[in-house]
């Protein structure tokens, strides 16, 4: 789905939710979906490539998914990191409803998605993993990340998987750039079309 409207809080058409069945941490899972949402039919190739490519979240404190969907993402750190707090946010009300209601079809009591303003400013982040939302813009983009990165506890790590031929590069070079001295920018890996650029924070 290439439209931006998925990126409005409420999306145009009915919240008609139909059944989904992937392939989350290793076992196939029954969930739901709608239209109206970011790669409602599944797990989009970027997400893929973000779990083939990164290593395991941390087991415990507090693991953020910036852009949930229907929540692949912020499912998968629940189910591999049981004892860990999963939060997941995104503008669209409709995702955070989906991810919710598949959180708990999967009876993971330690994910919760919510709007973003709904996350206590306070909570730092052992592990960020995200497939970040382009296509809203270079301006809104700089602002989303700026707004989750800073939040990276010490010795944290946020893993952003983004296509070559959206500006993987550029925006590397920017985070670099635009982050303190206490976080390191790296190219990780390159998997078909898709760099992982990971965004270390110093330990204390």
């Amino acid at each position: 789905m290439e439209s931006a409207h998925y990126f409005t809080a409420q999306p145009a058409g009915p919240f008609t939710r139909k059944p989904l069945t992937v392939e989350l941490a290793g076992a196939t899972r029954h969930l739901q979906t709608s239209s109206g949402i970011f790669s409602p039919d599944g797990v989009d190739k970027g997400t893929a490539v973000l779990f083939a490519e990164v290593p395991p979240p941390s087991p415990k404190g507090h693991l953020l998914d910036i852009g949930c969907g229907w929540g692949p993402i912020a499912l998968t750190l629940g189910l591999m990191a049981p004892h860990a707090h999963v939060h997941a946010v995104d503008v669209n009300e409709r995702c955070i409803a989906l991810t919710n209601e598949n959180a708990t079809a999967l009876g993971l009591t330690n994910v919760a998605a919510s709007l973003p303003h709904e996350v206590d400013p306070a909570v730092e982040f052992d592990t960020i993993w995200s497939n970040p939302p382009i296509r809203i813009g270079k301006d809104e983009l700089h602002s989303l990340l700026l707004t989750w990165l800073p939040r990276l506890a010490p010795g944290g790590n946020a893993w952003l998987v983004v296509q070559k031929n959206l500006g993987s590069d550029s925006l590397q070079r920017w985070l670099a750039a635009e982050l303190d001295s206490s976080y390191t920018v790296s190219r990780e890996s390159t998997s078909k079309t898709f760099r992982i650029i990971r965004v270390r924070k110093a330990s204390q």
